[in-house]
């Protein structure tokens, strides 16, 4: 089956498990068709699935090749690759370790923040979105309504398009304002994992999102949160992910691909069952 087919079979399979928003999917198809190329991406941990541990090394190092020969990267893909390795094989061994950027990883801190994160574009931006003028689900209200700091304050719901391999997903953003400050909370429709559809499974599935949360190697986010089949958490200009186009160009990018590999397994090392087999798999190819 080749991968327009896949893509289609696999849409019509999700189409039958949750709402789809048709003009962003269609954005996800342009999107991945650009230049020839198709592209399938995972955001977050949204269709997290039970694969070889290599999947994810893998998908990382793919990444960054990719992104070397877009020019985003300067590094050499064995550079790349062994910068992940290196990274992931010290995590493991030393039980991994959470960047908290608010008291070390100063070089990290430096590539997280900066001028992009500027709170006015960013809210400028958020009061531009459209307002859904259809109705809401009760669960998506719900979940909102959990997030926010006071049951009793006025909101409005807007709908954001973020993302790629989750456009297509329902995603509702609840604005308001609270003590002078802007507040947003975002709710977005959890699938099952595509793995359950390749293996052609009809029997009930799991999402794993809230298992992964629990067990890795993090710091708890409280404002991140499973409600049902809703992922709900906090939208803020320090809340959003790291483009590469928006890296200083001094950034050392071994060191960077070092903390992916590392922060990697800090998400593997809960799954503690599987860690001796890893560990044991790890040393034959390093």
């Amino acid at each position: 089956m080749n991968m327009v087919k896949a893509t289609r079979r696999f849409e019509e399979w999700l189409r039958r498990r949750t709402a789809i928003v048709e003009p962003d999917l269609r954005t996800k198809h342009k999107h991945m068709a650009a230049e020839g190329r198709l592209i399938w991406g995972v955001n977050d941990f949204d269709e997290a699935a039970e694969l070889p541990y290599t999947n994810d090394l893998l998908r990382l190092a793919t990444s960054a090749i990719l992104a070397a020969e877009e020019g985003h990267l300067a590094l050499k893909p064995k550079e790349a690759c062994n910068a992940i390795l290196d990274g992931y094989g010290k995590s493991l061994a030393e039980h991994g370790g959470a960047f908290v950027l608010e008291e070390e990883h100063k070089w990290l801190r430096q590539i997280a923040t900066g001028e992009l994160r500027d709170p006015v574009p960013f809210w400028k931006k958020m009061d531009g979105l459209p307002e859904v003028k259809s109705a809401i689900p009760a669960s998506a209200r719900e979940a909102l309504e959990h997030l926010l700091p006071a049951q009793t304050l006025n909101y409005r719901v807007v709908r954001r398009v973020a993302g790629l391999g989750s456009l297509g997903h329902v995603r509702l953003v609840a604005l308001t304002e609270t003590y002078g400050g802007k507040i947003a909370r975002e709710a977005k429709a959890l699938v099952p994992s595509s793995v359950y559809w390749a293996s052609e499974s009809e029997g009930p599935t799991e999402i794993l999102y809230q298992a992964i949360m629990s067990h890795a190697v993090r710091t708890p986010d409280p404002f991140v949160q499973v409600r049902g089949r809703w992922i709900v958490r906090r939208l803020s200009p320090h809340c959003l992910r790291i483009e590469l186009d928006e890296l200083p160009k001094n950034r050392d990018e071994c060191r960077l691909l070092f903390a992916m590999g590392w922060e990697t397994a800090n998400i593997h090392l809960g799954s503690r069952g599987a860690l001796k087999e890893v560990r044991r798999h790890l040393e034959t190819i390093t």
